[in-house]
């Protein structure tokens, strides 16, 4: 019960120091912001997930945000389509096809190669 509390305490803190210290968005012109065909799956108060969506604000990439806790359906999406539940997962639809990408670290880079440089 008190690890619960504190897990949950935790969170909330980091969601809140997330938002006190969000870096500035890169600015875009109306044309490259259009849909990008992204979705992440996360859990709000994950701190991967809240490096991976402070990548998103920072780059100011548009992006659909599935929570694969409190969402019995995108959660057995990730499962089923994605291949396992972990978080956070970007879903990137190019070309008709999906692709699933696990990782903090691999979707931030994913993101600086196809966005920072637009």
């Amino acid at each position: 019960m008190i690890i619960k509390a504190l897990r949950i305490g935790l969170g909330q803190l980091i969601v809140l120091l997330d938002l006190i210290t969000r870096p500035r968005k890169l600015k875009r012109a109306p044309e490259t912001q259009a849909a990008s065909g992204l979705a992440l799956y996360q859990i709000p108060t994950c701190p991967f997930c809240v490096k991976t969506r402070r990548t998103l604000y920072k780059l100011n990439v548009p992006v659909t945000l599935r929570d694969a806790k409190n969402n019995p359906q995108d959660r057995q999406t990730l499962l089923e389509q994605g291949g396992k539940i972990q978080v956070p997962c970007l879903r990137i639809e190019e070309n008709g096809q999906s692709r699933w990408l696990h990782e903090s670290k691999a979707i931030g880079v994913y993101l600086q190669e196809r966005f920072a440089a637009i």
